[in-house]
């Protein structure tokens, strides 16, 4: 048994490992992991708390997905429910869909019964505020303090704060059955364009699992995971051979196609190959991970191995 995570995820791993040490599932492990990182207000990248988009509404995206029956569940822009992985995760049992976005997937959630509230805690609009303010031209404002809708482009562009890309959670497990399962969990780019979808919802650039051959899942700027199919490059290069490490170092210089600068190319993963050995890079220095493996009575704090995108 495992489970890994990105360094924020920590306060979940108690969660996520009590159910695989009662020889529960690695998607009960992952959904239950996130839960307590949605409803962490320190972390500002996903769930209650999270920072906001250009507007001060907060937006979640979140993915599951079983890598023994490929079945995956997602939501996007949900605004007023603070877990999305939960909603997510119904998806994928009650549903025959594997997404839904904005207020289909709000009305989703309070079928279930979950209660909305608001997401927006003090010290994020306090962010938010002091964000746009030191981003945003006056022409941008009107008496109220709120953006001019009609400009709300032009302000997505000026606000967007590229120091706020590389949140986000990861959790990948794989169960004492050996069955691997996947949860990403997000609040997306501060100060985005409202319904903008990064790569954590969206199966196979954010999120991918597979028992044939393991599972990734990614953090950072979520445009380039998506462009790249990021995730199911790390499971595909498994599937062709390649070891662990070697298919995160294919599936980050697959990055260097998107003709980007180096520099602007944020992303860090975790993955795990069907024999639960693990991984994590990043482009960024100084990133961590956690995880907990069969025979350890805490999880452990690892560093990141760097890995630079460079032109392909």
């Amino acid at each position: 048994m495992i489970l890994i995570a990105s360094s924020n995820g920590a306060v979940g791993m108690e969660a996520g490992w009590a159910i695989l040490q009662a020889g529960g599932s690695a998607l009960d492990a992952v959904e239950a992991a996130t839960r307590p990182v949605e409803a962490n207000p320190d972390d500002h990248s996903v769930g209650y708390g999270g920072y906001p988009n250009v507007l001060g509404e907060v937006e979640l995206d979140a993915s599951i997905m079983d890598g023994t029956t490929l079945q995956a569940g997602a939501v996007g822009a949900l605004r007023g429910f603070r877990h999305p992985i939960s909603v997510a995760r119904q998806v994928l049992e009650e549903l025959p869909h594997v997404m839904l976005v904005g207020d289909g997937a709000a009305g989703f959630a309070a079928e279930l019964g979950m209660q909305p509230e608001n997401l927006l805690t003090p010290p994020a609009e306090a962010a938010w505020r002091a964000g746009l303010d030191g981003r945003l031209p006056e022409e941008f404002r009107h008496a109220q303090g709120q953006i001019m809708e009609r400009m709300l482009a032009r302000a997505t562009r000026l606000a967007t704060d590229p120091e706020r890309v590389a949140g986000t959670v990861n959790f990948i497990a794989q169960d004492a059955a050996g069955r691997p399962a996947s949860a990403v969990s997000t609040s997306g780019w501060a100060w985005k364009y409202p319904g903008r979808l990064g790569d954590s919802p969206i199966i196979g650039a954010g999120n991918y699992a597979d028992d044939r051959y393991g599972a990734a899942a990614c953090t950072g700027w979520g445009e380039l995971a998506i462009r790249a199919g990021t995730a199911r490059s790390v499971v595909m290069y498994l599937q062709h051979g390649y070891a662990l490490e070697d298919a995160c170092r294919a599936a980050f210089h697959d990055l260097g196609a998107l003709g980007l600068p180096p520099e602007h190319c944020l992303m860090s993963m975790v993955a795990l190959d069907r024999h639960g050995q693990h991984c994590a890079i990043s482009t960024i220095p100084g990133r961590t991970y956690v995880y907990q493996s069969s025979g350890m009575a805490a999880p452990a704090e690892l560093p990141r191995l760097i890995v630079p995108v460079t032109g392909s």
